[in-house]
């Protein structure tokens, strides 16, 4: 792999790197979901979950599309959901 090959996947990691964006991960790995319901699941305001959402868009991790006006997101890269299992491990690992 080349440095630039890393550098991208440390975007990646990054987009990932924070409680709210795992948790929309993770129930997006379930399917398709609409901003709203994600807003609730995380409990912040709106705002701050677009700002989330547009992380992990500009990564690739998730999509969207406008059904009026909804907006509903899945997860364009699905293989994300399999570090969860690998960071929980970490995380066994370490009590």
């Amino acid at each position: 792999m080349k440095r630039r090959d890393f550098r991208a996947q440390a975007r990646v990691m990054k987009a990932l790197a924070n409680e709210a964006r795992l948790l929309i991960v993770d129930r997006l790995g379930d399917g398709e979901c609409s901003a709203g319901e994600l807003t609730k699941l995380v409990g912040l305001d709106q705002s701050t979950v677009s700002k989330h959402l547009a992380v992990l868009r500009a990564q690739g991790i998730v999509e969207d599309r406008r059904e009026g006006s909804v907006v509903y997101y899945r997860l364009a890269m699905p293989c994300v959901t399999n570090f969860f299992s690998c960071a929980a491990e970490a995380v066994r690992e370490r009590k």
